[in-house]
C-alpha cells in the first residue's frame, strides 16, 4: 500500500482543485441572424451580406441598366458566374453568391436566371418529365431564357501582422459583362479592413 504524507497530499489536492477550476464549459447563446458577431476577424456572414447589398445596389444604379431597358424595352437578364476566392482564407464563396442572387432577384430591376450548376439539375428534371410525366404537364426543352449579362468577380486579401496584432484587408471586385460583346459595362470594388489584437491574460 502506498502511503502519502500530509504535505504531498495537500499539493495533490490543490492540483486537483486547480485542474477542476480550469475545466471549460460550453455555452451556446442564440442571437438574431442580423447581429454582427465578429469573433475571429475573418470573413463572415455579415461581410458577405453587407458587401452583396452594397455592390448590387451600386451596380443597378449605373447607366448601363437604363441604356439596356430603353433600347430593348425590357429588363436585362442576369446570371451570376464564378466568384473566385483569391484570399488567404477558406471562404465559402457559395454563401456570397447566394447573397448576390438574393439582392439581384429582390431588386425587381433585372430578371435573374439560374447559374450553371442549377441549370444542369433543371435540365435533368425536364428530361425525366419527358419520360415519366403526363404529356400535358411536361416542360419542353429549348425554352430557357438566355442571359444578357454575367456578374463575376473575386475576393482577395492582404495580411499584415506583428506581435499579436494583425490587419486584414479584404478587396471584393465584381464586374458586369455583356455576354454578346464581352464588354464590361460595370466594374465595382468594395474594401473592408479589420484590425485584430490578442490581449495577453496575466495570472
Amino acid at each position: 500500500m502506498i502511503m502519502m504524507d500530509r504535505g504531498r497530499m495537500g499539493i495533490f489536492t490543490l492540483a486537483v482543485v486547480l485542474l477542476a477550476g480550469c475545466a471549460q464549459e460550453t455555452k451556446v447563446t442564440r442571437v438574431d441572424s442580423e447581429v454582427v458577431t465578429d469573433l475571429s476577424g475573418r470573413w463572415n456572414d455579415t461581410d458577405s451580406r453587407m458587401v452583396a447589398e452594397s455592390m448590387v445596389k451600386e451596380a443597378l444604379g449605373y447607366q448601363w441598366l437604363d441604356n439596356f431597358s430603353s433600347s430593348k424595352h425590357r429588363q436585362p437578364v442576369i446570371v451570376v458566374g464564378t466568384i473566385q476566392n483569391s484570399s488567404h482564407e477558406h471562404i465559402n464563396v457559395n454563401t456570397f453568391v447566394a447573397d448576390l442572387q438574393r439582392e439581384l432577384t429582390n431588386s425587381q430591376k433585372v430578371t435573374f436566371v439560374a447559374g450553371k450548376g442549377d441549370r444542369e439539375e433543371l435540365r435533368t428534371e425536364r428530361k425525366e418529365q419527358a419520360m415519366y410525366a403526363r404529356e400535358e404537364t411536361q416542360k419542353a426543352p429549348g425554352k430557357e431564357i438566355g442571359a444578357d449579362y454575367m456578374l463575376k468577380g473575386s475576393i482577395a486579401t492582404i495580411l499584415d501582422e506583428a506581435e499579436g496584432a494583425k490587419a486584414v484587408f479584404y478587396q471584393v471586385d465584381l464586374q458586369m459583362v455583356d455576354l454578346e460583346s464581352n464588354a464590361k459595362v460595370w466594374f465595382g470594388q468594395k474594401k473592408i479592413k479589420k484590425v485584430v489584437e490578442k490581449k495577453r491574460s496575466i495570472f
